[in-house]
């Protein structure tokens, strides 16, 4: 018995050298996985086809993080988010949006930052004849319709107002005017020739292979076009949020806005 007593004892001292030996290192937790995360993003509608390509890719980077956009015209999304509509990312196509959100202090000022620019351009359906070149034919008896965006929320409209009122033409052209909800039902009308003409952006007009552009607006007849991107000041996911407004600034997803036509703000 007391050698059998003796072996068990040398056996386990022989144990608790070899595990000193080893370090006595515990084996290695797992990580706990991510916490998965939704991001509510208001943004304008010109964005959407750069932005679901985004998504994709970005997803495919964070797998924890859902995107979830809200796309339309400016102003409405301003309207929505000053009612209380979940919003952690709010993408303007124009400063006003995003000046009078940030007035209300809705906005985390320090977070705002310039992401891409675009043009403003006249369009014609691709099949049309009435040999439309510049925005002073439109004041022709052959025109009769013509999309704009809404003034008062759709800021390509504003842009349109303030180039046709530089150039001596709102007077004219306003009673032609067929205004639209957002920029992407401007370019549906034209598309469908339910107006002769429409103002939209240039990454509009790219987009789609029905209309053809007309006519450029002049070098300084409207505010530079300009989409300002921030997190509100609400957000319950300001980490989450900050990492997906950095990526949307990466060289990554800047191939994609030029893809589609924007030009990345400096």
């Amino acid at each position: 018995m007391q050698k059998i007593r003796m072996l068990l004892i040398a056996g386990m001292v022989m144990i608790s050298l070899v595990m000193a030996g080893c370090g006595g290192t515990k084996p290695e937790q797992p990580k706990p996985a991510a916490q998965s995360v939704e991001l509510n993003i208001s943004a304008a509608v010109s964005l959407k086809d750069a932005l679901m390509e985004i998504q994709a890719k970005y997803q495919a980077k964070a797998p924890n993080v859902k995107l979830v956009y809200n796309l339309g015209a400016s102003g409405s999304l301003q309207r929505q988010i000053e009612q209380g509509a979940p919003a952690d990312i709010f993408i303007s196509a124009a400063p006003k949006q995003m000046n009078d959100l940030e007035a209300k202090n809705l906005v985390d000022k320090g977070t705002r930052k310039n992401l891409v620019e675009n043009k403003l351009v006249l369009i014609v359906p691709k099949d049309s004849g009435l040999g439309i070149t510049k925005f002073e034919d439109l004041a022709t008896t052959a025109v009769q319709k013509i999309a704009v965006g809404e003034t008062a929320t759709v800021p390509a409209g504003q842009y349109t107002q303030q180039a046709l009122q530089k150039l001596g033409l709102w007077e004219t052209l306003k009673d032609k005017a067929v205004f639209a909800k957002d920029v992407r039902t401007v370019l549906s009308y034209v598309e469908t020739a339910n107006t002769e003409a429409g103002f939209v952006y240039k990454t509009d007009a790219v987009a789609s292979s029905k209309v053809k552009v007309a006519a450029s607006a002049p070098d300084g007849s409207h505010q530079p076009i300009v989409y300002p991107a921030a997190i509100l000041a609400g957000t319950k996911n300001h980490k989450a949020a900050e990492e997906f407004l950095a990526y949307l600034h990466s060289e990554e997803s800047k191939a994609v806005f030029e893809k589609y036509g924007f030009v990345m703000s400096k």
